[in-house]
Protein backbone atom coordinates (compact mmCIF):
# COMPACT_ATOMS: atom_id res chain seq x y z
CA UNK A 1 0.00 0.00 0.00
CA UNK A 2 1.28 2.96 -0.82
CA UNK A 3 1.64 5.80 1.25
CA UNK A 4 0.53 9.56 0.11
CA UNK A 5 0.44 13.05 1.82
CA UNK A 6 -1.91 15.57 1.51
CA UNK A 7 -0.25 19.03 0.53
CA UNK A 8 -1.58 22.19 2.06
CA UNK A 9 -3.15 24.65 0.07
CA UNK A 10 -1.15 27.64 1.48
CA UNK A 11 -1.43 31.32 -0.20
CA UNK A 12 -3.82 33.68 -1.28
CA UNK A 13 -5.56 32.09 -4.71
CA UNK A 14 -8.40 33.64 -7.21
CA UNK A 15 -10.42 30.34 -7.38
CA UNK A 16 -11.32 29.26 -10.67
CA UNK A 17 -14.87 27.27 -10.77
CA UNK A 18 -15.01 27.62 -7.00
CA UNK A 19 -15.55 30.75 -5.10
CA UNK A 20 -13.26 34.31 -5.03
CA UNK A 21 -9.95 34.82 -3.44
CA UNK A 22 -9.13 32.98 0.09
CA UNK A 23 -6.13 33.04 1.89
CA UNK A 24 -5.21 30.29 4.73
CA UNK A 25 -3.55 31.04 7.70
CA UNK A 26 -0.66 28.10 9.05
CA UNK A 27 -0.62 27.24 12.82
CA UNK A 28 2.84 27.13 14.28
CA UNK A 29 6.22 26.46 11.53
CA UNK A 30 4.67 26.75 7.76
CA UNK A 31 5.33 23.53 5.73
CA UNK A 32 6.95 24.06 2.00
CA UNK A 33 4.56 24.95 -0.07
CA UNK A 34 5.25 23.31 -3.43
CA UNK A 35 3.35 25.52 -5.60
CA UNK A 36 6.36 28.05 -4.87
CA UNK A 37 9.26 25.23 -4.88
CA UNK A 38 11.97 25.91 -7.66
CA UNK A 39 14.10 23.17 -8.74
CA UNK A 40 17.53 22.46 -6.85
CA UNK A 41 20.13 23.66 -7.95
CA UNK A 42 21.68 20.94 -10.06
CA UNK A 43 19.44 18.89 -10.12
CA UNK A 44 19.12 17.30 -13.88
CA UNK A 45 19.05 19.59 -17.40
CA UNK A 46 16.38 22.08 -16.81
CA UNK A 47 18.91 23.23 -13.69
CA UNK A 48 21.39 24.70 -16.33
CA UNK A 49 21.86 28.08 -16.20
CA UNK A 50 18.90 30.09 -15.58
CA UNK A 51 17.10 26.70 -13.55
CA UNK A 52 13.49 26.46 -13.24
CA UNK A 53 11.20 28.41 -10.95
CA UNK A 54 7.80 28.38 -12.79
CA UNK A 55 5.40 30.64 -11.17
CA UNK A 56 7.76 30.51 -8.12
CA UNK A 57 7.30 34.36 -7.40
CA UNK A 58 3.70 34.48 -8.32
CA UNK A 59 2.20 37.53 -6.32
CA UNK A 60 -1.87 36.39 -4.86
CA UNK A 61 -3.29 37.92 -7.57
CA UNK A 62 -1.90 35.33 -9.91
CA UNK A 63 -2.50 32.48 -8.06
CA UNK A 64 -5.53 30.57 -9.40
CA UNK A 65 -7.10 27.69 -8.09
CA UNK A 66 -9.61 25.79 -10.51
CA UNK A 67 -11.91 22.78 -10.23
CA UNK A 68 -12.77 22.23 -13.99
CA UNK A 69 -11.17 21.49 -17.01
CA UNK A 70 -12.64 25.34 -18.19
CA UNK A 71 -10.67 26.79 -15.03
CA UNK A 72 -7.89 25.60 -15.53
CA UNK A 73 -7.84 26.57 -19.57
CA UNK A 74 -9.17 30.07 -18.48
CA UNK A 75 -5.99 30.50 -15.82
CA UNK A 76 -3.73 29.58 -18.21
CA UNK A 77 -5.08 31.96 -21.05
CA UNK A 78 -4.99 34.92 -18.47
CA UNK A 79 -2.87 37.75 -20.43
CA UNK A 80 0.87 38.49 -19.04
CA UNK A 81 4.20 36.37 -18.94
CA UNK A 82 4.67 37.07 -15.26
CA UNK A 83 4.58 34.52 -12.90
CA UNK A 84 1.44 32.32 -12.21
CA UNK A 85 0.08 29.29 -10.24
CA UNK A 86 -2.53 27.22 -11.12
CA UNK A 87 -3.96 25.33 -8.19
CA UNK A 88 -6.00 22.13 -9.17
CA UNK A 89 -8.03 20.70 -6.99
CA UNK A 90 -10.10 17.72 -7.77
CA UNK A 91 -9.86 15.90 -11.05
CA UNK A 92 -10.43 18.31 -13.64
CA UNK A 93 -12.36 15.77 -16.95
CA UNK A 94 -11.40 17.48 -20.59
CA UNK A 95 -13.95 15.00 -22.05
CA UNK A 96 -17.02 15.25 -19.67
CA UNK A 97 -19.48 15.64 -22.08
CA UNK A 98 -18.84 12.25 -23.92
CA UNK A 99 -16.86 11.59 -27.60
CA UNK A 100 -20.69 12.61 -29.46
CA UNK A 101 -19.79 16.26 -28.39
CA UNK A 102 -17.14 16.48 -30.68
CA UNK A 103 -18.73 14.00 -33.49
CA UNK A 104 -19.59 16.49 -36.38
CA UNK A 105 -22.54 16.40 -38.10
CA UNK A 106 -22.95 12.79 -40.63
CA UNK A 107 -20.22 11.28 -39.40
CA UNK A 108 -21.01 7.73 -38.49
CA UNK A 109 -18.29 4.90 -37.05
CA UNK A 110 -20.61 2.14 -38.38
CA UNK A 111 -20.52 3.74 -42.05
CA UNK A 112 -16.98 4.12 -41.73
CA UNK A 113 -15.95 0.33 -40.60
CA UNK A 114 -18.51 -0.40 -43.61
CA UNK A 115 -16.44 2.50 -46.22
CA UNK A 116 -13.10 0.91 -45.17
CA UNK A 117 -12.68 -2.70 -44.44
CA UNK A 118 -9.76 -4.05 -46.09
CA UNK A 119 -12.43 -6.31 -47.83
CA UNK A 120 -13.55 -3.26 -49.60
CA UNK A 121 -11.00 -0.85 -49.51
CA UNK A 122 -8.02 -2.52 -49.43
CA UNK A 123 -4.49 -2.07 -47.84
CA UNK A 124 -2.74 -0.26 -51.07
CA UNK A 125 -4.12 3.74 -50.36
CA UNK A 126 -5.01 5.54 -47.77
CA UNK A 127 -8.43 6.16 -46.50
CA UNK A 128 -10.49 8.78 -48.03
CA UNK A 129 -14.24 10.22 -48.91
CA UNK A 130 -16.60 11.26 -47.17
CA UNK A 131 -16.51 9.40 -43.38
CA UNK A 132 -13.10 10.35 -43.62
CA UNK A 133 -13.35 13.92 -44.03
CA UNK A 134 -16.03 13.97 -41.34
CA UNK A 135 -13.98 11.77 -38.73
CA UNK A 136 -10.93 14.68 -39.35
CA UNK A 137 -13.43 17.45 -38.43
CA UNK A 138 -14.30 15.33 -35.19
CA UNK A 139 -10.96 14.76 -34.44
CA UNK A 140 -10.37 18.08 -34.92
CA UNK A 141 -13.26 19.51 -32.51
CA UNK A 142 -11.74 16.77 -30.00
CA UNK A 143 -7.98 18.47 -30.11
CA UNK A 144 -9.45 22.22 -29.58
CA UNK A 145 -11.11 21.08 -26.42
CA UNK A 146 -8.76 18.62 -24.88
CA UNK A 147 -5.89 20.49 -25.19
CA UNK A 148 -4.40 23.27 -22.91
CA UNK A 149 -1.42 25.61 -23.63
CA UNK A 150 1.00 26.30 -20.56
CA UNK A 151 2.52 29.84 -21.03
CA UNK A 152 6.17 30.54 -19.75
CA UNK A 153 6.73 31.31 -15.79
CA UNK A 154 4.08 28.78 -14.60
CA UNK A 155 3.88 25.73 -12.08
CA UNK A 156 0.63 23.61 -12.35
CA UNK A 157 0.44 21.70 -8.77
CA UNK A 158 -2.17 18.95 -7.65
CA UNK A 159 -3.55 19.96 -4.41
CA UNK A 160 -3.64 17.00 -2.15
CA UNK A 161 -4.20 13.14 -2.95
CA UNK A 162 -6.53 13.16 -5.57
CA UNK A 163 -5.53 16.33 -7.86
CA UNK A 164 -5.60 15.65 -11.54
CA UNK A 165 -6.41 15.38 -15.33
CA UNK A 166 -9.29 12.70 -17.07
CA UNK A 167 -8.84 13.21 -20.91
CA UNK A 168 -6.47 16.22 -21.34
CA UNK A 169 -3.63 17.03 -22.53
CA UNK A 170 -1.09 19.47 -21.30
CA UNK A 171 1.12 22.22 -24.04
CA UNK A 172 4.37 22.89 -23.16
CA UNK A 173 4.96 24.87 -26.43
CA UNK A 174 7.17 27.35 -27.43
CA UNK A 175 8.00 29.04 -24.05
CA UNK A 176 10.47 28.83 -21.27
CA UNK A 177 10.41 28.02 -17.40
CA UNK A 178 7.37 25.74 -16.43
CA UNK A 179 6.93 23.46 -13.57
CA UNK A 180 4.17 20.29 -13.56
CA UNK A 181 3.84 18.71 -10.13
CA UNK A 182 1.17 16.34 -8.16
CA UNK A 183 -0.93 15.37 -10.55
CA UNK A 184 -2.52 11.70 -11.38
CA UNK A 185 -3.03 12.19 -15.08
CA UNK A 186 -4.75 9.82 -17.16
CA UNK A 187 -4.32 9.18 -20.93
CA UNK A 188 -6.30 11.20 -23.12
CA UNK A 189 -8.64 8.71 -24.85
CA UNK A 190 -8.53 9.42 -28.94
CA UNK A 191 -12.48 9.70 -29.66
CA UNK A 192 -11.85 8.98 -33.36
CA UNK A 193 -8.73 6.98 -34.43
CA UNK A 194 -7.16 6.97 -38.30
CA UNK A 195 -7.27 4.09 -40.01
CA UNK A 196 -4.39 3.40 -42.17
CA UNK A 197 -4.40 0.19 -44.07
CA UNK A 198 -0.87 1.21 -45.48
CA UNK A 199 0.62 0.89 -42.10
CA UNK A 200 2.24 -2.39 -41.93
CA UNK A 201 1.23 -5.39 -43.58
CA UNK A 202 -2.32 -5.36 -42.52
CA UNK A 203 -2.82 -2.00 -41.44
CA UNK A 204 -3.28 0.00 -38.21
CA UNK A 205 -5.60 2.13 -35.87
CA UNK A 206 -3.33 5.33 -35.36
CA UNK A 207 -4.33 7.30 -32.59
CA UNK A 208 -3.46 11.56 -31.63
CA UNK A 209 -2.74 13.85 -28.24
CA UNK A 210 -0.24 12.69 -25.63
CA UNK A 211 -1.02 13.53 -21.64
CA UNK A 212 2.18 15.82 -21.76
CA UNK A 213 3.82 17.83 -24.61
CA UNK A 214 6.80 19.59 -24.16
CA UNK A 215 7.03 20.96 -27.66
CA UNK A 216 10.18 23.31 -28.37
CA UNK A 217 10.63 25.05 -24.65
CA UNK A 218 12.94 25.18 -22.45
CA UNK A 219 13.40 24.97 -18.58
CA UNK A 220 10.75 22.43 -17.71
CA UNK A 221 10.22 20.15 -14.90
CA UNK A 222 8.04 17.55 -14.61
CA UNK A 223 7.78 16.26 -11.26
CA UNK A 224 5.77 13.99 -8.78
CA UNK A 225 3.28 13.16 -11.41
CA UNK A 226 1.46 10.01 -12.03
CA UNK A 227 0.67 9.22 -15.78
CA UNK A 228 -1.57 6.20 -16.74
CA UNK A 229 -4.16 4.99 -18.77
CA UNK A 230 -6.92 4.89 -16.07
CA UNK A 231 -10.21 3.47 -16.42
CA UNK A 232 -9.53 2.88 -20.32
CA UNK A 233 -6.62 0.38 -20.56
CA UNK A 234 -5.51 -0.82 -23.85
CA UNK A 235 -6.74 -4.23 -23.10
CA UNK A 236 -10.16 -3.36 -22.18
CA UNK A 237 -10.44 -1.79 -25.98
CA UNK A 238 -11.95 -2.97 -29.07
CA UNK A 239 -10.31 -4.29 -32.00
CA UNK A 240 -11.63 -3.99 -35.61
CA UNK A 241 -10.56 -5.41 -38.62
CA UNK A 242 -8.29 -7.29 -36.70
CA UNK A 243 -6.32 -4.69 -35.58
CA UNK A 244 -6.59 -2.81 -31.98
CA UNK A 245 -8.42 -0.27 -31.76
CA UNK A 246 -5.30 2.21 -30.26
CA UNK A 247 -7.17 5.21 -28.35
CA UNK A 248 -3.52 6.40 -26.54
CA UNK A 249 -0.67 7.85 -27.98
CA UNK A 250 2.14 8.57 -25.53
CA UNK A 251 2.26 9.66 -21.80
CA UNK A 252 5.19 12.41 -22.33
CA UNK A 253 7.07 13.47 -25.10
CA UNK A 254 10.08 15.61 -25.59
CA UNK A 255 10.66 16.71 -29.13
CA UNK A 256 10.81 19.32 -31.62
CA UNK A 257 13.85 21.35 -30.28
CA UNK A 258 12.18 21.08 -26.65
CA UNK A 259 15.84 21.64 -24.34
CA UNK A 260 17.05 21.60 -20.16
CA UNK A 261 14.01 18.93 -18.76
CA UNK A 262 14.06 17.31 -15.76
CA UNK A 263 11.57 14.55 -15.05
CA UNK A 264 12.18 13.04 -11.59
CA UNK A 265 10.51 11.34 -9.11
CA UNK A 266 7.07 10.22 -11.59
CA UNK A 267 5.27 7.40 -12.07
CA UNK A 268 4.11 5.87 -15.63
CA UNK A 269 2.39 2.97 -15.31
CA UNK A 270 0.20 0.45 -17.75
CA UNK A 271 1.10 1.99 -20.98
CA UNK A 272 1.86 0.76 -24.27
CA UNK A 273 4.15 3.97 -25.90
CA UNK A 274 5.75 5.55 -23.13
CA UNK A 275 8.26 8.68 -23.62
CA UNK A 276 9.69 10.08 -26.36
CA UNK A 277 12.67 12.40 -26.78
CA UNK A 278 12.67 13.32 -30.01
CA UNK A 279 9.69 12.39 -32.92
CA UNK A 280 11.02 11.76 -35.93
CA UNK A 281 15.05 10.93 -37.39
CA UNK A 282 14.48 13.90 -40.07
CA UNK A 283 13.94 17.00 -37.72
CA UNK A 284 18.07 16.88 -36.97
CA UNK A 285 18.06 21.35 -38.00
CA UNK A 286 15.70 21.68 -34.59
CA UNK A 287 16.98 18.93 -32.55
CA UNK A 288 20.71 17.87 -32.59
CA UNK A 289 22.38 19.66 -29.50
CA UNK A 290 19.39 20.09 -27.82
CA UNK A 291 16.55 17.68 -26.35
CA UNK A 292 18.65 17.74 -22.98
CA UNK A 293 16.78 15.69 -20.43
CA UNK A 294 17.36 14.19 -17.03
CA UNK A 295 15.42 11.33 -15.95
CA UNK A 296 15.75 10.43 -12.29
CA UNK A 297 13.75 8.50 -9.86
CA UNK A 298 11.07 7.65 -11.78
CA UNK A 299 8.67 4.63 -11.80
CA UNK A 300 8.14 2.58 -15.19
CA UNK A 301 5.41 0.01 -14.04
CA UNK A 302 4.35 -2.41 -16.73
CA UNK A 303 4.42 -0.47 -19.47
CA UNK A 304 5.46 -1.53 -22.86
CA UNK A 305 8.17 0.54 -24.82
CA UNK A 306 9.67 4.02 -25.03
CA UNK A 307 10.74 4.48 -21.24
CA UNK A 308 12.34 6.22 -23.21
CA UNK A 309 13.02 6.20 -26.72
CA UNK A 310 15.79 9.01 -27.62
CA UNK A 311 16.79 10.72 -30.57
CA UNK A 312 19.47 12.99 -31.04
CA UNK A 313 19.51 14.30 -27.25
CA UNK A 314 22.38 14.22 -24.12
CA UNK A 315 19.76 11.86 -22.12
CA UNK A 316 20.61 11.68 -18.42
CA UNK A 317 18.75 8.18 -16.75
CA UNK A 318 19.52 7.25 -13.21
CA UNK A 319 18.09 5.53 -9.95
CA UNK A 320 14.61 5.02 -12.21
CA UNK A 321 13.39 1.56 -11.34
CA UNK A 322 11.81 -0.74 -14.47
CA UNK A 323 9.03 -3.08 -13.26
CA UNK A 324 8.83 -4.98 -16.55
CA UNK A 325 5.53 -6.46 -17.58
CA UNK A 326 5.67 -10.27 -19.37
CA UNK A 327 4.54 -10.99 -23.01
CA UNK A 328 3.59 -7.57 -24.01
CA UNK A 329 6.87 -6.31 -23.24
CA UNK A 330 8.71 -4.71 -25.97
CA UNK A 331 11.84 -2.88 -24.69
CA UNK A 332 13.12 -0.11 -21.91
CA UNK A 333 15.80 2.64 -23.72
CA UNK A 334 15.54 2.89 -26.99
CA UNK A 335 18.68 4.08 -29.10
CA UNK A 336 17.59 6.38 -32.05
CA UNK A 337 19.51 8.53 -33.98
CA UNK A 338 22.27 10.44 -32.70
CA UNK A 339 21.41 9.65 -29.13
CA UNK A 340 23.64 10.16 -26.47
CA UNK A 341 22.05 8.03 -23.42
CA UNK A 342 23.96 7.68 -19.90
CA UNK A 343 21.93 4.73 -17.87
CA UNK A 344 23.53 4.21 -14.33
CA UNK A 345 22.77 2.91 -11.24
CA UNK A 346 18.78 1.98 -12.44
CA UNK A 347 16.99 -1.38 -11.17
CA UNK A 348 15.11 -3.37 -13.48
CA UNK A 349 12.74 -5.99 -12.04
CA UNK A 350 11.63 -8.49 -14.71
CA UNK A 351 9.23 -10.57 -14.60
CA UNK A 352 7.07 -13.29 -17.19
CA UNK A 353 11.01 -15.28 -18.19
CA UNK A 354 12.24 -11.09 -19.70
CA UNK A 355 15.79 -11.50 -20.60
CA UNK A 356 18.11 -8.85 -20.11
CA UNK A 357 18.71 -8.26 -22.96
CA UNK A 358 15.47 -6.71 -24.31
CA UNK A 359 15.74 -3.96 -22.20
CA UNK A 360 18.24 -2.19 -24.75
CA UNK A 361 16.62 -1.39 -28.34
CA UNK A 362 18.93 -0.45 -31.23
CA UNK A 363 16.88 1.84 -33.41
CA UNK A 364 19.61 3.51 -35.40
CA UNK A 365 23.44 3.15 -34.55
CA UNK A 366 24.26 5.31 -31.70
CA UNK A 367 26.74 5.20 -28.71
CA UNK A 368 25.26 4.53 -24.64
CA UNK A 369 26.84 4.37 -21.29
CA UNK A 370 25.17 1.47 -19.24
CA UNK A 371 26.75 1.29 -15.78
CA UNK A 372 25.99 0.29 -12.26
CA UNK A 373 22.31 -1.10 -13.23
CA UNK A 374 20.63 -4.56 -11.35
CA UNK A 375 18.48 -6.89 -13.05
CA UNK A 376 16.38 -8.43 -9.85
CA UNK A 377 19.23 -7.12 -7.52
CA UNK A 378 22.12 -8.30 -9.34
CA UNK A 379 24.93 -6.06 -11.28
CA UNK A 380 24.52 -6.75 -15.30
CA UNK A 381 26.25 -5.41 -18.09
CA UNK A 382 23.30 -3.76 -20.21
CA UNK A 383 25.06 -3.54 -23.46
CA UNK A 384 26.84 -6.93 -22.99
CA UNK A 385 23.65 -8.71 -22.62
CA UNK A 386 21.88 -6.98 -25.34
CA UNK A 387 24.47 -7.24 -28.02
CA UNK A 388 24.80 -11.67 -27.20
CA UNK A 389 20.93 -11.58 -27.35
CA UNK A 390 20.98 -9.51 -30.29
CA UNK A 391 24.09 -9.99 -32.69
CA UNK A 392 22.29 -8.43 -35.68
CA UNK A 393 21.87 -5.16 -33.70
CA UNK A 394 25.06 -4.40 -31.81
CA UNK A 395 25.12 -1.46 -30.02
CA UNK A 396 28.19 1.03 -29.29
CA UNK A 397 29.42 1.64 -25.53
CA UNK A 398 30.54 4.89 -24.87
CA UNK A 399 27.60 7.70 -25.30
CA UNK A 400 30.55 10.69 -25.15
CA UNK A 401 29.46 12.58 -22.08
CA UNK A 402 29.31 11.98 -18.11
CA UNK A 403 26.31 13.89 -16.57
CA UNK A 404 27.15 16.81 -13.88
CA UNK A 405 23.67 18.15 -12.96
CA UNK A 406 22.81 15.41 -10.47
CA UNK A 407 21.95 15.91 -6.91
CA UNK A 408 21.48 12.94 -5.20
CA UNK A 409 22.41 9.52 -6.59
CA UNK A 410 21.21 6.33 -4.33
CA UNK A 411 22.50 3.35 -4.81
CA UNK A 412 20.73 1.17 -7.26
CA UNK A 413 20.34 -1.63 -4.51
CA UNK A 414 17.94 0.73 -2.54
CA UNK A 415 15.94 2.34 -5.83
CA UNK A 416 13.13 0.18 -5.65
CA UNK A 417 12.48 0.54 -2.05
CA UNK A 418 12.63 4.25 -2.38
CA UNK A 419 11.16 4.80 -6.08
CA UNK A 420 8.36 2.78 -5.25
CA UNK A 421 7.30 4.05 -1.78
CA UNK A 422 7.99 7.91 -3.04
CA UNK A 423 7.48 8.51 -6.65
CA UNK A 424 4.28 9.33 -8.01
CA UNK A 425 1.68 12.05 -7.62
CA UNK A 426 0.22 12.69 -3.64
CA UNK A 427 3.77 12.58 -2.41
CA UNK A 428 6.13 15.62 -2.25
CA UNK A 429 9.04 16.31 -0.63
Amino acid sequence: MRHTRVWAVGAAALVLGVTGPTSAAHAGPAAPDPARQALPAGDGWASDGTGTRGGAEAPASRVFTVTTWEGLRAALAVAGTEPRIVKVVGTLNATAAGCAAFEAPGYDFAAYLAAYDPAVWGYENEVSGEQEDLRAVSAKAQGKAIKAYVPANTTIVGVGRNAGITGGSLQVQGVDNVVVRNLTVESPLDCFPQWDPTDGATGAWNSEYDSVVVYGSTHVWIDHNTFTDGAHPDSSLPSYYGEPYQQHDGELDIVRGADLVTVSWNVFADHDKTLMIGNSDSAGATDRGKLRTTLHHNLFENVVERAPRVRFGKVDAYNNHFVVPGSAYSYSLGIGIESQLVAEKNAFTLTGGVQAGKILKKWKDAPVTTAGNLVNGAPVDLLAVHNAQFPGEVLRADAGWTPSLRTRVDAPQAVPGLVDHRAGAGRPR
